[in-house]
């Protein structure tokens, strides 16, 4: 998370306390886009229904919530049954304060504008009331309430009784069982929270530094579910999997089964535990001392069935696939369930040794990738929406991505759930630049940890270890984001992750620094963070494409004139393309990145000046392509060098969590602009490329296998599309797994060649068949930039590329034909056939396509195989995209074109 004014190498078990127990962790929850609040007046949640059977948890439907400030009555008063929460809002089972008001229409829409300066700040520096009732119908079984996601801190009421206070149920990321029986009756019951202020500066919780605009509550509230969970005498815990897969074979793989069983009654008890574990079964009585706790093993050694051979073993997309097995666990007394356990797996072996470079290499299930990632963001309220957390996954896995990197904000279940359908890697861990880090980041933001901060960091390290260990897209766990923890810290961390029998890798910090136990990180954080050249990228310095970079970009992403429309006002809009030195609300409120500056500068030194709106965001688009394209392709082509190669990337950032003008490859309302298509061109499975340093033509193959017999044409053009340069190299092979093969050098010089230029690569395989179409715009006059000046955040350009020459490109006259078909299922496709129908030379520059439905507005979200090509006359393209059927809402999909030098049409989509 970059941050710091300076310098430029760095940016900067469980607590018990009575039935309290600290082992799980809080996450963000994000909302769908632009969500329709419902009325003012929603009335309060219905009271919960409580499952009564031994081993089920049943989730608080939601709370009514208030301020302390308007409420005199006392805390007994306000968490016992029948108390009239009149004029209280509603709240989600999963909700800050903020999130809950704007549900409730008391705020206009913060993504809009600057809307969000609208909302009082001194409404949320006062704890607020969080109540909800629930109903048992029987008394037999015994009750715990089971929780995670308070920010920041709670004292916690049940039926007039303080059970905890907010000493104890403090920190995000910890979790925390209570056990209610004795206080819960037949009948209505109550539990009340009274969240504390956050200030993530102070507490460890979560904050968002320059990301974006900071909520005004600092998100307070309860942020993942509330469950009531009833058992019998025996409660079954902690139940999970090891797995160890035999390398380099996969012909078999281990699993060992854990669980804790706790006899929670004053007299001795006999348990069976009994179930299944993927294919096998497993059972044993365990007798229990009165409160006794033991934890029962099954493994290989005594169960031979737990040998599976031939393992159906899950991979990273693109890999292979993902399957999952289940583990089943139910612990019996007399015969009678007394409590359940139930948690999917996947077989898998992650491992990221350090290379010869000292740069992390994950390795899946014995081979090396390329980490393609990206930062992922939840909403900036927290809100969860599973739907469009799945959009965005989707998206990724469109993109070529096989990573999201999660810097703090660690996502709920649901999310990484996702992840293991998708083959989407995780790299979770603690974020910078507040109280995480505040004990070792010297004079940055973020308090030095007191005596009570200890205990609060393992619990949490625990609680997420514990919660995301079966999930096998969860690739490591970074314990440092700009620094690395000191001794004591990271001690905590690893006994914690031991004691949760983690298996995959620990990484120190996701820059340069080593910490004292783990040691060197293996990642590098030299940004950049804002604006530089396609060629920036193929240095083997600052930010270039070596070793592993955990978090880097050119910063600026102005999205589609759509989605511009939907989150600022028109005077804004003016000074959008007006202003280059204008403060952005929708950037940052980092004064480092509250401008567009450098970016607009970049703009028009190598585009030329816009002309209005629309022209400016014409050329960002074609600039955004450039750069994002440069850098995938940059890291990817170098992944396989013999001297200091690549081995990972993290686009900073995947997406935003409101409304942004910057760090995203996808906007909030789910657009796809020129950073989208620019990084799923540079992320295609076999792909042909330009490298900016060298001028060579490569071939690169993510694919697992090799490729043989393939051909390479490379033709350069005037942008009125004279060819200059024409040349096609035949029977190229290159291997699979990353690796790259050079097919041609260009000249240093073309006769003729215009200082603007275009330059279409081809690539066909034995067949004849096109596999990958590649276009640059490039110039006879190179971008020079002045490392000698590099900051923390980017690297000067003290000359621009001459590209001001692509304004005078003669229109292109472009058409398409469309047909659309339903799965029956809720899919539909579109099929897309896009033709230069003009007569002269000249090509359609990034046609782009949009499909629109209601109302003649973007048809979001969309999947697309392909977009924002490049066609000379005769030429055409066939693109499909995919999208959900309701999302039409009874109209016919139609099509938008539009390009660099095509005007905008539209047509029937079928």
């Amino acid at each position: 998370m970059p941050h710091r004014p300076a310098p430029a190498y760095a940016r900067t078990a469980a607590l018990a306390a009575g039935s309290l127990v600290l082992a799980l962790a809080a996450g963000a929850s994000p909302a769908a886009p632009a969500p329709a609040p419902p009325p003012p007046s929603a009335a309060a949640p219905r009271a919960t229904a409580v499952a009564a059977a031994p081993g089920t948890a049943t989730a608080l439907a939601g709370y009514a919530i208030q301020s302390t400030a308007k409420v005199a009555d006392s805390a007994a008063a306000v968490s016992s049954p029948g108390y009239a929460a009149t004029g209280w809002y509603p709240a989600g089972p999963r909700s800050t304060v903020l999130a809950a008001l704007l549900a409730a229409g008391v705020h206009p829409d913060p993504f809009y504008s600057t809307n969000q300066k609208r909302i009082p700040s001194g409404d949320f520096t006062v704890p607020w009331w969080y109540r909800a009732d629930f109903l048992v119908a029987d008394t037999n079984a015994r009750t715990y309430l089971d929780f995670s996601g308070v920010i920041s801190a709670a004292d916690v009421y049940v039926n007039g009784r303080r059970i905890a206070d907010a000493t104890t149920v403090t920190g995000t990321y910890t979790r925390h069982e209570l056990d209610v029986t004795d206080l819960v009756r037949a009948g209505t019951n109550t539990v009340a929270f009274r969240i504390r202020p956050n200030d993530p500066r102070r507490q460890l919780t979560m904050g968002w530094l320059d990301w974006l605009q900071p909520p005004p509550d600092e998100n307070m509230g309860i942020v993942r579910d509330v469950t009531v969970r009833r058992g019998g005498p025996v409660a079954l815990r902690d139940a999970h999997v090891v797995t160890s897969l035999a390398l380099p074979s996969m012909a078999s793989a281990d699993l060992t089964v854990k669980a804790r069983v706790r006899n929670d009654s004053a007299a001795a008890v006999t348990t069976t535990l009994a179930g299944t574990v993927g294919p096998a079964s497993v059972s044993r009585s365990v007798t229990l001392a009165p409160h006794e706790t033991r934890t029962v093993v099954f493994s290989p050694a005594d169960e031979p069935a737990l040998r599976l051979e031939s393992p159906r073993v899950w991979w990273p997309a693109a890999m292979g696939g993902q399957p999952l097995y289940s583990l089943d666990l139910t612990a019996t007394v007399d015969g009678l369930p007394s409590d359940t356990a139930h948690e999917s797996f996947g077989i898998r072996d992650v491992r990221a040794p350090l290379n010869a470079d000292g740069a992390r290499q994950y390795v899946v299930n014995g081979r090396p990738l390329l980490i393609r990632g990206g930062g992922w963001s939840p909403d900036e309220f927290l809100r969860w929406d599973a739907r469009y957390a799945e959009d965005r996954l989707k998206y990724a896995v469109n993109l070529g991505l096989n990573a999201l990197r999660l810097e703090g904000h660690i996502e709920p279940d649901e999310f990484f759930d996702l992840a293991d359908r998708y083959g989407i890697l995780t790299l979770p861990g603690w974020e910078c630049c507040d109280k995480w880090e505040g004990e070792v980041n010297g004079s940055e933001a973020g308090e030095r940890w007191q005596s009570a901060d200890y205990p609060v960091a393992r619990a949490s390290m625990a609680a997420e270890a514990a919660r995301l260990r079966h999930h096998p897209s969860v690739a490591s766990f970074l314990i440092g984001s700009d620094f690395a923890p000191n001794r004591t810290i990271e001690q905590g961390y690893l006994d914690a992750l031991a004691a949760a029998d983690w298996t995959a890798p620990v990484v120190p910090s996701a820059s340069a620094r080593s910490s004292p136990i783990t040691g060197r990180s293996g990642m590098k954080m030299t940004g950049p963070y804002d604006w530089v050249p396609p060629g920036y990228w193929y240095a083997k310095r600052e930010g270039g494409a070596t070793g592993f970079n955990s978090e880097t970009s050119a910063g600026p992403d102005v999205p589609t004139l759509d989605t511009l429309r939907r989150m600022m006002s028109p005077a804004e809009l003016e000074s959008l393309w007006k202003d280059p030195s204008a403060a952005q609300y929708h950037r940052s409120p980092s004064s480092t990145f509250s401008t567009l500056r450098l970016y607009d500068a970049a703009l028009a030194g190598r585009y030329g000046a816009p002309t209005g709106l629309e022209d400016y965001v014409r050329k960002a688009q074609l600039a955004q392509y450039e750069a994002v394209r440069a850098q995938f392709e940059a890291y990817a082509r170098n992944a396989k060098d013999a001297s200091a190669p690549s081995t990972g990337v993290v686009y900073w950032m995947f997406n935003s969590g409101w409304t942004s003008l910057h760090w995203q490859l996808v906007d909030r309302h789910l657009d796809q602009g020129g950073a989208y298509f620019g990084a799923k061109k540079a992320n295609e499975p076999l792909h042909v490329q330009y490298g900016y340093d060298n001028r060579a033509v490569s071939v690169v193959n993510s694919r697992a296998s090799g490729a043989s017999g393939l051909t390479v044409r490379v033709t350069l053009f005037d942008p009125d599309g004279t060819q200059r340069y024409d040349r096609t190299v035949t029977g190229l092979d290159v291997a699979g797994g990353g690796a790259s093969t050079t097919a041609l050098t260009l000249p240093a010089s073309v006769p003729g060649l215009a200082t603007t230029h275009l330059t279409r690569l081809l690539l066909t395989d034995a067949d004849g068949r096109e596999v990958s179409r590649n276009v640059y715009w490039l110039s006879t006059r190179a971008d020079v930039l002045d490392y000698s000046r590099s900051t923390w955040y980017h690297t000067p350009t003290t000359a621009y590329a001459d590209l001001k020459g692509l304004s005078s490109m003669p229109r292109s006259a472009v058409a398409a034909t469309a047909s659309t078909s339903a799965d029956g299922r809720g899919v539909s496709t579109t099929t897309v056939t896009v033709r230069h129908t003009g007569t002269g030379s000249a090509p359609a520059l990034l046609t782009d396509v949009h499909l629109l439905g209601a109302a003649g507005s973007p048809l979001l979200p969309v999947r697309w195989s392909d977009n924002q090509v490049t066609l000379w006359p005769g030429e055409s393209a066939t693109l499909t995209a995919t999208y959900r059927t309701a999302d039409l809402h009874g109209a016919p999909p139609a099509l938008r074109l539009s390009g660099w030098n095509t005007p905008t049409t539209t047509a029937p989509a079928g």
